[in-house]
């Protein structure tokens, strides 16, 4: 900020004084000007009167007397106007006069000066006809001034008195040289006034800023200092008094947040004895429902059922707790994803042939070790098959695995129902689901994506999610195999079109998960 104002500052002062420089400069020089030409119309009209009254009251007739007459006449205004001034006398060639005469300038090259246009001014009988000239020997400016003079029987001559402005000039370049100079010496006085008083400004600002930084990293009990009783002693009591509010709200919420999660946890541990005692009896129930009438079976078969999603639940409700309370364990190994990816897609392969699901699995060439947890990354990936599965309206499902030096990305991308971008923000809550009065052809407990990306996170890894209605959906695990995490390149795009998929690597052919669950389909499911 103090640079931004001191950069305005300099800007809008140099600005200023240059166009006050430039207006004091035109204003002397005008000055300068006007009062010399002034006086050298008053000097030339002078001379110009005495030099006719001296033709008129001549005696010479002869053209060597005239000659000798012109000669003294122009050394006697020569004398008049001093060593400085030039004079110019020209045949006006109107002249009819059989006399000739010898005239020139005073001053070699001043002929060149003398233009047409004042030539014909003169001739024209117009008084004291002047203009502004280029001096042919030094170069400086200079004014000219032309006047008739009727010499008797030689006839009309011209008379033009050169007038140099170089003492003007000098002049004028000393007062800009003073200007330029006293220009610096105020733009910098006001450059190192305005770092001053920014300085003096910001300070307290950037002591807030400090402070506020350390209040956002944790640091509660940081604090400004209050000094004076003026506007930044205020705003440093009003600050103190936010962080004080904030750091009372924190606390606060820190310890009804440790309060929810020890009762999740402590509701989950004592559940588990009584629902103990029910899986057993349920299961007695359960394994004797061929001996009652059909509608005891049948609540048998329900009450088992439930039981499941129970115990599912409470499971959920732990490894959240476990999380949220930084417990949880995890056993690095080196592992293929690959393998991982192949073993799950497997294992809810049957269940996607009941339901019409075809399942296309898409290896890239090469190795996808990593090192993670092994159960908690399959629980990430069956928890996006099953969620595809689910969702997919009996489109298929395409399952990529692809690894790059950084990195190894798995995407599950279904061609079902999709999601709108408000449910996408919302994917990864607890206990939130898109349609909750859906019927689960799998269970659930509104809980899997969020242990999901925890257990991600817990591997350094991300898991994102794309959405859009009746385009489906697609989930992207990223999981680093290096200590310098995973970088800027995926190796997959989160959002990969049907046909691109192919491209990936070649298609898995999956026939043990048949097998395994005693299954003797021969045809299996292509993934």
């Amino acid at each position: 900020m103090s640079l931004r104002v001191v950069v305005s500052t300099l800007v809008v002062g140099i600005g200023t004084v240059a166009l006050l420089g430039a207006y004091v400069s035109t204003a002397v020089r005008d000055g300068l000007v006007d009062e010399r030409v002034e006086s050298v119309l008053a000097e030339s009209a002078r001379d110009a009167a005495t030099a006719q009254e001296r033709a008129d009251t001549t005696t010479a007739a002869n053209p060597a007397d005239l000659q000798r007459f012109v000669y003294d006449l122009i050394t006697e205004l020569s004398g008049l106007g001093g060593e400085s001034r030039g004079l110019v006398m020209v045949r006006s060639p109107d002249n009819t006069s059989t006399v000739p005469l010898t005239v020139g300038e005073s001053t070699t090259g001043l002929r060149t000066v003398i233009t047409t246009d004042m030539r014909e001014a003169v001739r024209d009988g117009v008084p004291q006809p002047w203009q502004f000239v280029e001096l042919p020997t030094s170069g400086d400016p200079g004014v000219v001034v032309g006047s008739q003079l009727n010499i008797p029987v030689a006839g009309p001559y011209e008379l033009y008195f050169v007038y140099p402005l170089s003492d003007e000039a000098a002049t004028l370049a000393l007062i800009q040289r003073v200007l330029a100079i006293g220009a610096v010496v105020l733009v910098g006085l006001v450059v190192a006034m305005t770092w001053f008083v920014t300085a003096q400004a910001v300070r307290p600002v950037r002591h807030a800023a400090r402070v506020a930084s350390r209040l956002a990293e944790g640091r509660l009990s940081e604090r400004m200092t209050v000094r004076g009783h003026d506007e930044m002693a205020t705003l440093a009591q009003t600050f103190n008094e936010m962080a004080e509010s904030l750091q009372r709200q924190i606390t606060r919420m820190e310890h009804l947040s440790r309060l929810q999660r020890r009762f999740v946890s402590d509701v989950s541990h004592e559940l588990r004895t009584p629902l103990t005692t029910i899986r057993m009896a349920s299961d007695v129930l359960h394994d004797a429902r061929g001996d009652f009438a059909p509608h005891v079976a049948r609540s048998a078969e329900l009450l088992s059922t439930q039981l499941d999603r129970f115990e599912a639940l409470l499971s959920d409700l732990l490894e959240i707790s476990r999380i949220d309370a930084g417990a949880a364990q995890l056993e690095f190994e080196e592992n293929d994803l690959a393998d991982v990816v192949r073993d799950e897609v497997e294992a809810v392969a049957p269940i996607a042939q009941d339901m019409g699901v075809q399942l296309r699995l898409y290896v890239a060439p090469g190795p996808h070790t990593a090192s993670f947890d092994r159960p908690r990354v399959g629980r990430i990936i069956r928890n996006l098959l099953s969620n595809a599965i689910e969702h997919c309206q009996g489109t298929p499902v395409d399952i990529a695995v692809r690894s790059n030096r950084r990195g190894t990305a798995v995407v599950v991308r279904d061609y079902g129902l999709g999601l709108t971008p408000h449910q996408v923000d919302r994917v990864f809550d607890r206990f939130w689901r898109a349609d909750s009065a859906r019927a689960r052809t799998m269970g659930g407990t509104g809980l899997g994506l969020s242990i999901a990306r925890e257990d991600a996170v817990l591997h350094d890894g991300t898991l994102e999610v794309w959405g859009s209605p009746g385009q489906g959906a697609s989930f992207r695990l990223l999981l680093p195999r290096t200590s310098e995490g995973l970088g800027r390149n995926a190796p997959l795009a989160l959002v990969l079109r049907e046909r691109e998929f192919e491209k990936v690597g070649p298609q898995v052919t999956l026939q043990q998960g048949l097998h395994a669950f005693g299954d003797d389909r021969d045809a299996g499911v292509k993934a």
